[in-house]
């Protein structure tokens, strides 16, 4: 029995020694961030941005899809999502890869800003969070979510909603529909895939994914869902294209 007591304490020693080298790999990579570039200047090169969209000028059903679907406790947590993270750790070692992040769209937000081009997927992480916690202290809930639909990638090139809404509806960001509204909101999940002009079938099963988010989340009631999942499915059925 103290064999086995003293082997449980050796791995947690050598488990605790491990993540403590990650959390410093994780803050290196953060502190090194922002010594280059302050959060203030990085967000204010972002808004010097002749496309940078405001909050105000999306449709509220927007912003609902989008939180639905991408962080359906975005409003109540600091920064990162405790039970998002357990999630995705869980579905990663039950799948033995990793296929789920786990990150809010504050880390998303921070990823945007400075770690995009960072290979190290735990150091990034980490740094993720350290900058997640500076953000939600810093700047609203509606400061974060306008960074974040001006800097996501929607795929073909589009950084941001305007450019999205002009190349795959030709239509400024105030003018989209509830349907405009749920497509643009599932494809940044995964552009490569779910892009309207990569795969119309993925992008219409997204679209429905994003759909049944808002109703799990009281966004829209089922009769509302079911009457525009209609009005997209003879859209489709007539032309083969979401692109309203």
């Amino acid at each position: 029995m103290k064999l086995f007591l003293k082997i449980l304490l050796f791995i947690f020693i050598i488990l605790f020694a491990i993540g403590c080298i990650f959390l410093y790999n994780g803050y290196s990579t953060y502190k090194k961030a922002i010594e280059e570039t302050s959060l203030a200047d990085k967000i204010a090169e972002v808004k010097s941005d002749e496309d940078y969209v405001s909050i105000d000028e999306v449709p509220e059903y927007y912003r609902n899809a989008v939180i639905a679907v991408e962080d359906h406790r975005f409003e109540s947590h600091n920064g990162i999502d405790i039970i998002g993270i357990c999630r995705a750790i869980f579905t990663n070692i039950k799948e033995w890869e990793f296929i789920e992040g786990g990150s809010t769209i504050t880390q998303q937000v921070a990823k945007n800003l400075y770690f995009i081009y960072e290979d190290n997927v735990i150091n990034r992480k980490i740094a993720e969070i350290f900058v997640a916690f500076d953000l939600e202290n810093n700047y609203s809930k509606n400061d974060i979510l306008e960074l974040y639909i001006n800097t996501i990638y929607f795929g073909d090139g589009y950084y941001g909603i305007k450019e999205a809404c002009e190349g795959y509806i030709d239509k400024e960001p105030k003018d989209m529909t509830l349907a405009d509204a749920t497509m643009m909101a599932g494809i940044p999940n995964a552009p490569s895939v779910y892009a309207p002009t990569v795969n119309p079938d993925l992008t219409l099963s997204r679209q429905k994914k994003v759909i049944s988010s808002m109703v799990e989340y009281n966004y829209l009631s089922q009769e509302e869902a079911d009457k525009l999942i209609e009005e997209i499915e003879n859209l489709y059925k007539t032309t083969s294209s979401l692109l309203f």
